[in-house]
């Protein structure tokens, strides 16, 4: 009955943590090339599920026919749904954060432009669709598996496997690639990098690329496997991640990875054995401790800063 139980709970956690390990994944790439802490990054998650939303209804509705079956249809959705959302990443990057880096502006006022860019779309969100939350068509028939009495879902299983995948490939492209040597030569030092003849300005935007697309991959598997649309919904999750990429060394790919997780397992893990309602205080009492003997993350190294 325990080992039932736990492999339940880590099942669900696995889940969870992997909601969380997609949406860090873009808070730690664009830090790790601009120090940049893109906090509108959270409602790109929301516009992704939105714009899934629209996409899925389209498909279903108006063009449904034998010849798009529901994988097809789902496939179809992923990847328009991360194309779309990867363009209002860069609409955001190119009027919002760019004119300040040209200008040498401080820190701060890029947070604070940060911030009001994700409540733009927020408000935007309900200015224009209302506040009244959204049912996400069923694209996949939810199968339901008992294995040794735990129970999960094909769902649950794709979210979990394509978190995995996606964390393979984004290591690939940054350890391997021409642009992924160029983004971690930009980290490094942004300044020496125009003097190789590397282009900065499109390295960042194909960072925002990504971070943007794994948004929106994690809206599309969010809405499908919690099937309720609402303006708001990337405000929490967002924070989330954020702390999920911190927790894990913020600017390290396998931090924003192991940093989602953990905060899955843990937040899974609290919820069996205490009140739900305590869930956050503990879970967070428990993170605040780790950072204050850790403060640099799993992965994360400190930098010295030349004055």
């Amino acid at each position: 009955m325990f080992l039932e139980t736990f492999l339940q709970n880590l099942l669900n956690a696995l889940q969870w943590g992997s909601f969380y390990a997609l949406i860090a994944l873009g808070y730690t790439m664009v830090y790790g090339v601009l120090l940049l802490i893109n906090f509108a990054h959270g409602d790109i998650f929301m516009v992704g599920a939105y714009v899934a939303f629209f996409i899925a209804t389209l498909l279903l509705g108006q063009y449904s026919s034998p010849f798009l079956p529901p994988v097809l249809v789902f496939a179809i959705t992923v990847v328009a749904t991360m194309v779309i959302t990867s363009g209002v990443g860069v609409a955001i990057e190119r009027i919002a954060y760019r004119p300040l880096r040209r200008k040498g502006a401080s820190r701060l006022y890029v947070v604070i432009t940060a911030l009001m860019c994700g409540l733009i779309l927020e408000n935007g969100n309900l200015a224009l669709l209302g506040a009244s939350r959204r049912n996400f068509p069923e694209m996949l028939s939810k199968t339901a598996y008992n294995i040794g009495g735990v129970n999960f879902t094909n769902v649950k299983l794709l979210v979990i496997l394509t978190t995995i995948a996606v964390f393979i490939l984004l290591e690939t492209i940054v350890r391997k690639t021409r642009l992924g040597m160029a983004m971690r030569a930009i980290s490094y030092d942004r300044m020496a990098v125009p003097l190789m003849g590397i282009p900065v300005d499109t390295v960042i935007v194909f960072t925002f690329i990504l971070g943007s697309s794994m948004a929106a991959l994690a809206g599309v598997l969010f809405a499908t496997a919690y099937p309720v649309l609402e303006p708001y919904m990337g405000a929490l999750v967002g924070w989330k991640a954020f702390i999920a990429a911190v927790l894990g060394g913020i600017g390290e790919i396998r931090g924003a990875f192991a940093g989602g997780f953990l905060l899955g397992f843990i937040e899974i893990f609290v919820a069996a054995l205490f009140p739900s309602t305590l869930r956050d205080l503990i879970a967070f009492s428990i993170l605040l401790v780790f950072l204050s003997i850790k403060p640099t993350g799993i992965f994360g190294v400190s930098r010295a800063t030349k004055i």
